[in-house]
């Protein structure tokens, strides 16, 4: 009986040239758009619950799911180092990381422009730079490391730059309103869900409420 095939799970599976130090460094950085899902929005559900970042996270999935739908209708395959990536039996236009990394990079700054955002307006132009780098260093990675042609990557930028922006303006004028009622709704209750956009540095506010908090409680405890 003929033993069938393996296949890695491309998640995090990512090759470069032995001894190719910028090889190297763009795996890493093509393995950004795994950090952001799993490190960055798992960790803001489970310490911040703010509803602007789990549509946030609902228009990632969303974008992702129209490119494997295109991907899965156009059927472009990818470039010839497919054979030595392993890579052959999955489809390359659009490029999912250059999708992913581009609607990240303007839905971030739509939402720094808008004044919402975890930190206060000075320091905002330092992730918004941060973030658009990261967008063009994945997009570069994806054709130096073969997985993409320099056509797959830049429809997936495209592609990312518009569901993104068509996105934010989705939840920032059609969803908004309904923000409140989340945050009283019975999900919203049993999950402490949460919405700051009204607050022009959420990470002060919480930290002055939560002196303010200790400081009482000290206040108590030493008058008992």
């Amino acid at each position: 009986m003929a033993t069938p095939p393996l296949k890695a799970v491309t998640l995090t599976h990512v090759r470069y040239r032995k001894g190719d130090h910028l090889g190297h460094f763009l795996a890493w950085v093509s393995l950004v758009p795994v950090f952001i899902s799993l490190g960055g929005f798992v960790s803001h559900f489970i310490f911040r619950r703010e509803i602007q970042g789990m549509f946030f996270a609902l228009g990632l999935l969303v974008s992702q799911f129209i490119n494997e739908y295109i991907k899965t209708t156009v059927q472009q395959a990818r470039p010839e180092m497919c054979v030595l990536l392993e890579t052959c039996d999955s489809h390359g236009w659009p490029s999912s990381h250059s999708q992913y990394m581009f609607f990240f990079a303007v839905y971030f700054t739509l939402l720094t422009c808008k004044g919402i955002g975890l930190w206060g307006i000075k320091n905002r132009w330092f992730s918004n730079v941060l973030h658009w780098t990261l967008a063009v260093l994945t997009m570069y990675s994806r054709v130096y490391l073969g997985y993409h042609t320099v056509a797959q990557v830049f429809a997936g930028a495209i592609l990312g730059l518009l569901i993104g922006a068509g996105w934010f303006w989705f939840v920032n004028s059609v969803l908004f309103p309904y923000f409140p009622a989340i945050e009283e709704s019975a999900f919203g209750r049993y999950f402490h869900v949460k919405d700051t956009s009204h607050i022009p540095d959420p990470l002060k506010f919480e930290y002055d409420n939560a002196r303010a908090a200790r400081s009482s409680a000290n206040k108590v405890s030493k008058s008992n």
